[in-house]
């Protein structure tokens, strides 16, 4: 993979690509605002993970390529992170639906919204 990104040299293809990976990585702050003013409180949706991720990977080769190493050093670190947000989502997730995980100390959005209704709003359950 590396080998085709070299033999990129067109110096827009990489501008754009920059700012591509960029608008991906900005565009999950506004996702996490949007998510948080809707539940009335600070939360961070999954989309906003895979956005991380998404951005990151672009950047990622985009560092590659000019090369930077504090660049690539960090895109690479945030890289894994949000890796593993998304696995530890997904175990999560898969053991709630098998009953094997014992109950947040917080309410979640995830059990809010398996309660119907919006997240952060009342229902007659609550």
């Amino acid at each position: 993979m590396l080998a085709l990104l070299n033999e990129i040299d067109d110096p827009w293809y990489w501008l754009y690509l920059g700012l591509l990976g960029q608008l991906i990585f900005g565009a999950r702050f506004a996702v996490q605002w949007w998510a948080s003013e809707r539940a009335r409180r600070s939360i961070v949706p999954k989309v906003f993970w895979y956005l991380s991720l998404g951005g990151s990977l672009i950047l990622l080769a985009y560092a590659i390529h000019i090369p930077d190493p504090v660049f690539i050093t960090g895109q690479a670190c945030g890289f894994i992170v949000y890796s593993r947000n998304l696995v530890l989502i997904s175990k999560f997730a898969a053991s709630s639906n098998q009953g094997t995980v014992a109950a947040p100390t917080e309410r979640s959005p995830r059990s809010e919204e398996n309660q119907g209704g919006e997240p952060g709003e009342k229902n007659d359950s609550q």
